[in-house]
């Protein structure tokens, strides 16, 4: 198999996948409104201003190790050295003691080292004699002391706007000494499926139904700290009902985002409702496999995506470029989809046109440590049992036909 550019026909009418992002974050204003949370409360919100540390990083001389502080300049020429213990400074002291020349200090993990001592011995390096030790190794100056600043200094730079404040974000905060922190406020979300043939899991369906899966993947990909999520459920294909809902999500909203209904169908209502309640369309086909039938645009203040309604093409084109639109509404900084080289475990073939996100398994690694994947059904745009049992997508770029087994690949892991 070789590389081929026998193309869809209609590609070249398509955006390719990265103009439609960048034209999608180039609409998605970042929220300028802010609060101030005690720290506490900041977990997964997102920082609205950068942050300098408060205080020194640590604050003081402390000790590496449990173990015994002593002057180096107390030591003679060896090769057994013996000093008297003195005191003990544990965690937490005021680290001043009044010990004599030529003694040793017993002191532990983070305790303060009093300024005239300038190493530490690990206790492990010492026998212990009642109230003495003895050693053989001279430690050199510094050893096992953690200065002052070492890590950072009062006014150092620690973390910048836009960031997620998760478990490191909030270690670095609290050692800053940042009792409260200015986040951006909330999202504002609004979701809702359209579809007449929508029902509730659980609900009994007749001919023609189906369970409505978005719904519960959005809500999944959306339960976020820094959104503040309205769930507007399934909505029926009745134009009148649709634009209600649209224009009452948009009035309230920063972003509203939908499934289903944005084709060329008869029964596809999303495009014109979102132009005739005074939307700006800025998207509707994307060159990208699934999810090609993709819209987003503004009214007023809100950003509107509008997905597909099969539910596999759903979630790659919300992974691909709307939940990095709605990242950047947010306030959160430009975070690049990490990706990963792989090798493809059989040859692929198929319609080159088209940018294609394939679900795939890995199966074991190459001889050169990278994962092995093996992709699925190439028919998957509705199949969301699939979806589930990916390990990821595979990236194939647009103008590839054919791939052999053995070729790298990139791969987005879930």
């Amino acid at each position: 198999m070789a590389d081929g550019c026998a193309c869809d026909r209609h590609a070249h009418m398509y955006l390719t996948v990265e103009d439609a992002l960048e034209r999608g974050l180039s609409v998605a204003d970042p929220v300028t409104e802010t609060e101030i949370l005690p720290l506490e409360q900041a977990i997964g919100r997102v920082l609205a201003e950068d942050c300098a540390s408060k205080v020194d990083m640590p604050a003081f001389d402390n000790s590496a190790m449990d173990g015994y502080a002593i002057r180096t300049g107390d030591l003679g020429d060896g090769p057994v050295f013996e000093l008297p213990i003195a005191g003990r400074v544990a965690a937490g002291d005021c680290g001043d003691h009044d010990a004599p020349e030529g003694s040793a200090l017993r002191i532990f993990t983070g305790a303060p080292v009093p300024p005239e001592f300038d190493a530490v011995l690990m206790q492990e390096d010492c026998d212990l004699l009642i109230d003495r030790i003895r050693f053989s190794r001279r430690p050199k100056p510094g050893q096992h002391i953690r200065r002052a600043g070492e890590d950072l200094c009062a006014g150092g730079p620690i973390l910048r706007r836009g960031c997620e404040i998760g478990p490191r974000e909030m270690a670095a905060l609290a050692s800053a000494g940042y009792g409260e922190v200015l986040v951006f406020r909330k999202l504002k979300v609004t979701i809702f499926s359209t579809g007449s043939e929508l029902r509730h899991p659980g609900e009994p369906i007749g001919p023609g139904q189906i369970y409505n899966s978005n719904r519960y993947m959005l809500l999944a990909l959306l339960q976020k700290p820094w959104i503040e999520l309205t769930d507007r459920g399934p909505v029926e294909d009745d134009p009148t009902r649709l634009e209600q809902v649209l224009r009452e999500a948009c009035d309230a909203s920063d972003l509203i985002v939908t499934t289903g209904g944005v084709s060329v169908g008869d029964e596809d209502h999303m495009p014109r409702l979102f132009s005739a309640i005074g939307g700006e369309t800025d998207v509707m086909k994307v060159a990208m496999k699934p999810g090609k039938p993709v819209m987003f645009g503004r009214r007023g203040r809100a950003l509107y995506v509008g997905l597909p309604g099969n539910p596999v093409s759903a979630y790659v084109t919300w992974q691909i470029i709307g939940s990095q639109m709605m990242a950047r509404r947010a306030g959160l900084c430009h975070r690049p989809q990490i990706t990963v080289q792989a090798v493809l475990a059989e040859p692929v073939q198929r319609r080159a046109g088209r940018q294609e996100y394939r679900p795939v398994q890995i199966d074991g690694t190459s001889p050169r440590g990278l994962p092995n994947v093996r992709l699925m059904a190439p028919a998957y745009s509705g199949r969301v049992a699939l979806l589930a049992q990916a390990d990821g997508l595979a990236i194939i770029p647009a103008e590839i036909e054919g791939l052999p087994a053995g070729h790298s690949i990139e791969l987005l892991r879930f």
